[in-house]
């Protein structure tokens, strides 16, 4: 095919003779082919095929042919080699080729937890709305989970299939596939009314890796079809993530192995997974912070003498000074502020933290670091600095 092209290569299966020259450049492989018995099984499958029929079944159906240089053909197929397939039949009404150029594979076990199925299902929400298809096998548990987290956002979704693009399986997702047509594509290697066998699926794999930019495992055991396709992955030089899972689900085991070996890059939302495969600098994940607290809004002299006032019992303005590392003036003036604020509280034995409410409720970590609600301070307000709090004589008339 790559030498001679499909009709001269049809010719030659039909007459069962191989241009003399091909046959004389195998001979000289390190290890030649047997060309005899090749071709005699290639006449044989030819003998059986019925290309008009397979293209008047699948016009019926209302599929569609793709070969290498059509408009719908997607190029990224030819980094395959020749592994390339040599045509693709399309179901559905998005183009093909426009689909994948922003897409991303989300692969993932058939037995898939509630917990793999969220996540799947979020990733193909989060990235349909930011614009990227969303590639997959259309099986049980992340497949599922993916496209169907595509169609929720009303974006196109791409089915490879591992059996003809008329035959519907597994057969419980027969609704699915039929919105994935109105939206998406079902695509196939397989001619009309070929069914699934074990190594058509991982055969397949291939082209979930190589139409999309990038390939994210949600859930994989230590033998599983996703990680066939991670492989594919990373023959292709694509981009490759692995959302990580509990420890003791088994069902993560292999997502554990790429981070563990480096192959993948850690996967959390969509957002990291568009970060990766996106353009630089262009779809940057935004940075993770901390949720802020009022005591973030505090310089740094008052927040080491808010550090030195003792929970319980109080302590004098120089011992807080001493422990704080301030000198007595500062720390005077940075009490006063703290007081006004709502922070510490006069004791018997000088100054101490303010009492909060203990609830039997689980709060945020960040809670019992805010002042207390009386009085509440604006959030709008600028917040306090030494330089606004009283002097130490003031602080002493008062």
């Amino acid at each position: 095919m790559a030498e001679y092209g499909a009709p001269r290569t049809v010719q030659a299966i039909r007459a069962r003779t191989l241009p003399r020259e091909f046959v004389a450049r195998q001979a000289q492989q390190p290890r030649p082919p047997d060309l005899t018995s090749r071709l005699n099984a290639w006449y044989t499958r030819l003998a059986a095929a019925n290309p008009a029929a397979d293209l008047e079944t699948g016009r019926r159906a209302g599929a569609r042919l793709i070969i290498p240089g059509s408009p719908e053909w997607p190029t990224q197929l030819d980094q395959l080699g020749r592994s390339r397939p040599l045509a693709l039949w399309a179901y559905g009404n998005a183009d093909l080729r426009f689909s994948c150029l922003t897409s991303v594979a989300v692969v993932g076990a058939r037995a898939a937890t509630p917990y793999g199925s969220h996540i799947a299902a979020q990733l193909g929400v989060g990235l349909s709305e930011e614009g990227w298809t969303v590639v997959s096998g259309g099986a049980y548990g992340v497949d599922g989970a993916a496209h169907k987290g595509a169609l929720a956002a009303d974006a196109p979704t791409v089915v490879v299939l591992a059996c003809g693009v008329d035959i519907c399986y597994p057969g419980s997702h027969e609704r699915l596939f039929a919105s994935i047509r109105e939206q998406g594509v079902l695509i196939s290697e397989c001619p009309p009314g070929v069914h699934p066998t074990r190594a058509r699926f991982l055969i397949r794999n291939r082209l979930i890796a190589a139409l999309s930019r990038g390939t994210v495992v949600v859930e994989a055991a230590i033998r599983s079809g996703a990680l066939n396709t991670a492989s594919h992955a990373l023959f292709l030089n694509r981009h490759l993530g692995a959302v990580p899972g509990p420890v003791t689900s088994a069902m993560s085991a292999g997502c554990h192995k790429l981070l563990r070996e480096r192959k993948a890059v850690c996967i959390t939302s969509p957002e990291d997974m568009i970060d990766l495969v996106g353009a630089l600098g262009d779809d940057l994940s935004p940075q993770t912070r901390a949720p802020a607290v009022a005591r973030d809004r505090l310089n740094e002299p008052t927040k080491k003498v808010l550090d030195a006032v003792p929970t319980r019992g109080g302590a004098g303005p120089a011992s807080i000074a001493v422990a704080a590392g301030m000198n007595l003036n500062a720390t005077l003036s940075a009490l006063g502020g703290l007081a006004a604020a709502g922070y510490i509280e006069r004791s018997a034995n000088g100054w101490r933290l303010r009492k909060t409410t203990t609830t039997y409720r689980k709060s945020p970590d960040s809670v019992a670091l805010d002042p207390p609600l009386t009085p509440e301070p604006d959030p709008t307000d600028t917040p306090p600095s030494p330089d606004d709090f009283p002097t130490p004589d003031e602080t002493h008339a008062t």
